[in-house]
């Protein structure tokens, strides 16, 4: 179990403490700004796969109060699925590398019309959602990982956008928002269905549906 805490707060305090703070701009000035996303690439490997090691080698897997109800939890994670993929199947300016995309007639479509960070949503929800239902410590330490990145994720994001882009990102915050939905509820954005009707939707269906079919060979609980 001490593994596991260890791996979380290292895998969690490198993109806290590192990844869009001053640590991060004086490593660029010195490594090089290609250079510094190699080695913290490295880094963020490493402590996934150390969290992902020691999750494995203490978890037990153990049916809860909410079993019943675990068909919520699976279409909960359709909607984390569906915002995962087009998050990491999109043109994004909050994307590494993506900020040519504000240049972009149109740079916020589809889900990035509700957020313009669905993929740091989708796994919050996912991770939220594994949390509820299977709420013993070493689920609440691995997924509670992945939640706080997720949720203080988008806030480093944006701050180093804005510090870099300036007035170029500032326009395309006044049509997007953080939060999913605020932006459409205020005006700003509009929320297109047809939008969402593409590939991408079928390859989070696939996912979803193999994630159904094996979940209870993989972690020793039924999905569905």
């Amino acid at each position: 179990m001490l593994s596991l805490i260890c791996a979380a707060l290292f895998f969690v305090g490198i993109h806290l403490l590192i990844s869009g703070t001053s640590v991060r701009d004086a490593l660029v000035a010195k490594l090089g700004e290609q250079p510094y996303r190699g080695v913290f690439s490295l880094l963020s490997a490493g402590g996934l796969t150390w969290l992902i090691w020691s999750f494995i080698h203490v978890r037990v897997p153990q049916a809860t109060v909410l079993i019943d109800w675990r068909w919520l939890a699976a279409t909960l994670n359709l909607i984390a699925f569906v915002f995962i993929v087009f998050g990491v199947m999109s043109r994004s300016p909050t994307g590494v590398g993506g900020e040519g995309a504000l240049h972009d007639p149109d740079p916020a479509k589809a889900a990035h019309r509700i957020t313009r960070h669905p993929m740091l949503w989708g796994f919050a929800l996912w991770a939220a959602t594994h949390m509820l239902f299977n709420p013993q410590l070493p689920t609440l330490v691995f997924f509670g990982a992945f939640l706080a990145l997720a949720l203080i994720g988008p806030r480093s994001i944006d701050a180093k956008r804005a510090k870099a882009l300036g007035p170029l990102w500032e326009s395309y915050v006044q049509k997007t928002s953080n939060v999913p939905f605020v932006a459409i509820a205020q005006g700003r954005n509009r929320l297109s269905i047809a939008e969402l009707f593409d590939h991408r939707l079928l390859i989070a269906l696939g996912v979803w549906a193999v994630f159904l079919m094996y979940h209870a060979k993989m972690f020793g609980l039924p999905a569905i």
